[in-house]
């Protein structure tokens, strides 16, 4: 089914979710998990690392990846240059008043992913 899964994630509580999910995800079909977070280095490196650990032997191969900058490129970007088969990210945003405001992730990265994209429910 999945070979290669990217979930993005800032640290807060719901992202976590969505990484829980994109791990049992990746158990399941035997994937590799790429656990990504945009921002300083110097804040989105302990993160992932974290996140990374949390997951430790559950049999998920887990890389990990920090970049510089807006996470919607970001993720965007690892999807266009990666081989990636399916993108998650948590709904966060996308309920409520703020659905109609501009800068939610998923709901800009829905508009523009190139391949499948799990949107889970965070909130």
């Amino acid at each position: 089914m999945f070979k290669r899964i990217l979930v993005g994630t800032d640290g807060s509580p719901t992202a976590a979710l969505a990484v829980q999910r994109a791990v049992e995800l990746a158990s399941s079909c035997g994937a590799q998990l790429t656990i990504l977070s945009a921002g300083h280095p110097d804040r989105a490196a302990p993160i992932v690392a974290a996140e990374k650990a949390r997951y430790e032997g559950q049999g998920v191969d887990i890389a990990t990846d920090v970049v510089d900058g807006d996470p919607v490129t970001a993720l965007l970007d690892r999807m266009h240059g990666g081989d990636f088969d399916l993108l998650v990210v948590g709904n966060k945003g996308m309920t409520g008043p703020s659905r109609f405001l501009p800068g939610s992730v998923p709901n800009k990265v829905s508009h523009k992913v190139p391949r499948a994209l799990l949107i889970v429910r965070t909130t």
